[in-house]
């Protein structure tokens, strides 16, 4: 993972040259806010997916975290795109990140600037190409998702991932790909940074957004699979339902459309990719790819 430059506070500088001052806000106490961003090579050239509704969410965990973006939401969304064009990247992955940078240290945020960098990178398939194929291997978490009232879920805030790290590590270490999160009600969340959906006969179900992030995949996802004749509906659920669906996948920015075909050492369905989850998969990849004119107003051509 590197790129030859990166965007920075206005500025197209050298990935190498990207640098923050060893007491930055951010670094010591996770203020910041980021959005994960791809962009896919099509027939007509580059194009970002749905960038328009990311950087709309990028500002809005910026305004629940108290930091103004020095820049409008068109300059931020056309430095993705210079920042695009600089890397000569045909696809690949976005990481706009705003953040507290260095003035002085303490908890309180307020004297510290907002800083704002765009990096791009080359990145192909999160959990592994195979993974979109053949699914992979999940476990239900020891920890609990943030519980709703302790931070905001609907801001995409960097300290709020330290719960995640946590539950992907222990999923690591007990031998699988990925950890799936309940909340402290016992109620099933999603991954460590993918929404989740479940199918049982025919019927696809999500979890409602008010314990979760708003994912822009999910809402893509949930459009498609409305279109496509299936009908979806928001659901909590204990891990037990998801122990007997017929399908189980993860969506999001950097996951995409990744089957689970294991969860505690529970079989899903047939043990590999189901044929919705296949079918959404494949129109997913064909409108990101520019394949679909219905949903071309979806991507921001470079």
């Amino acid at each position: 993972m590197k790129a030859e430059k990166i965007w920075m506070d206005g500025k197209i500088i050298a990935w190498d040259k990207a640098q923050v001052h060893v007491c930055t806000h951010a670094l010591h106490y996770g203020s910041g806010v980021f959005e994960g961003i791809r962009a896919y090579e099509t027939k007509s050239g580059t194009a970002v997916f749905r960038l328009k509704e990311h950087i709309d969410r990028l500002f809005n965990s910026a305004k629940i975290l108290k930091m103004e973006i020095p820049y409008t939401k068109e300059e931020f969304r056309q430095a993705v795109k210079d920042t695009i064009k600089a890397n000569k990247l045909k696809s690949g992955y976005i990481r706009p990140l705003v953040y507290r940078g260095f003035e002085q240290l303490g908890i309180n945020p307020f004297k510290c600037p907002v800083n704002c960098t765009i990096a791009v990178w080359e990145w192909g398939a999160y959990l592994g190409e195979e993974a979109l194929a053949k699914g992979i291997k999940t476990k239900i978490s020891s920890y609990a998702r943030s519980y709703i009232n302790s931070t905001s879920q609907k801001a995409k805030i960097c300290g709020n991932y330290v719960n995640s790290i946590l539950a992907k590590m222990e999923a690591i270490e007990a031998g699988v790909d990925e950890a799936i999160l309940l909340d402290t009600r016992g109620f099933v969340t999603e991954g460590s940074g993918e929404n989740l959906f479940w199918i049982r006969n025919g019927v696809i179900y999500t979890t409602p957004t008010a314990t979760v992030l708003e994912g822009i995949t999910r809402d893509s996802i949930i459009k498609i699979a409305e279109d496509m004749g299936y009908k979806v509906q928001e659901k909590y659920i204990g891990r037990d339902e998801l122990y007997i669906s017929d399908e189980v996948f993860f969506a999001g920015t950097a996951a995409e459309v990744t089957p689970i075909r294991e969860i505690d050492n529970y079989q899903i369905g047939e043990g590999k990719r189901g044929p919705v989850t296949e079918n959404i998969q494949k129109k997913f990849f064909d409108i990101a790819k520019g394949k679909e004119d219905k949903y071309l107003s979806w991507l921001d051509y470079i």
